[in-house]
C-alpha cells in the first residue's frame, strides 16, 4: 500500500470514527487498509425499506486515484439486494465505481450513492444478463468492462 493510499485511507477512517457514518450506514470493520465492510440500510419509503445488507471495500495500492473494488456480501448470512444494477453474486454495475469514479469521492460518499440507487429502485429485479455474467465473473468487480446505459431505475 503507497504511502498516498493508506494516507487517505487513515484520513477516512478517522472522519468515519470522530464524526460517525452517514445515517443508515454503519462501519462493521476496518482493521486494514486493504477491505473494509459496512452495513447499509435503506431508510424512506421504498421497495426496501428496512432492509440491511452488507457491502465490502477493496482498495489497491492507487486508492484514491482508482475506485475501491466495491461489492455486496453475498454469503450464509448475508445476500445481495435484487436490483436492476446488482448482480446476484453481490457485483455493482454502477458508473461511480467505473468511468465515473473521481479521487474526491470518499468511502461513505459511494455508501450514500449506493443506498440512494437502492432507495429510488423502482422495481426489484436482477439483470436482464445476469445469470450469464454470475458463471463468468471475476473474483474483483474491477475487472469488469461493465456497460452502464441506465441510470433510471
Amino acid at each position: 500500500m503507497t504511502s498516498i493510499s493508506s494516507r487517505r485511507l487513515r484520513k477516512e477512517l478517522t472522519e468515519i470514527q470522530t464524526e460517525g457514518c452517514p445515517t443508515g450506514i454503519t462501519l462493521l470493520s476496518a482493521d486494514n487498509f486493504e477491505t473494509w465492510y459496512f452495513s447499509i440500510e435503506i431508510l424512506g419509503e421504498s421497495l426496501y425499506q428496512g432492509e440491511v445488507f452488507k457491502l465490502m471495500f477493496r482498495f489497491d495500492s492507487s486508492y484514491p486515484i482508482s475506485a475501491p473494488a466495491v461489492q455486496f456480501v453475498v454469503n450464509q448470512e448475508s445476500t445481495a439486494p435484487v436490483h436492476p444494477h446488482v448482480y446476484s453474486n453481490g457485483h455493482i454495475c454502477a458508473s461511480i465505481l467505473g468511468t465515473e469514479w473521481s479521487p474526491v469521492l470518499s468511502v461513505s460518499a459511494v455508501c450514500v450513492t449506493l443506498q440512494s440507487m437502492l432507495a429510488s429502485c423502482k422495481s426489484k429485479e436482477r439483470p436482464v444478463d445476469n445469470d450469464r455474467y454470475v458463471r463468468y465473473a471475476p473474483d474483483n468487480p474491477k475487472k469488469t468492462r461493465f456497460h452502464y446505459d441506465d441510470d433510471t431505475v
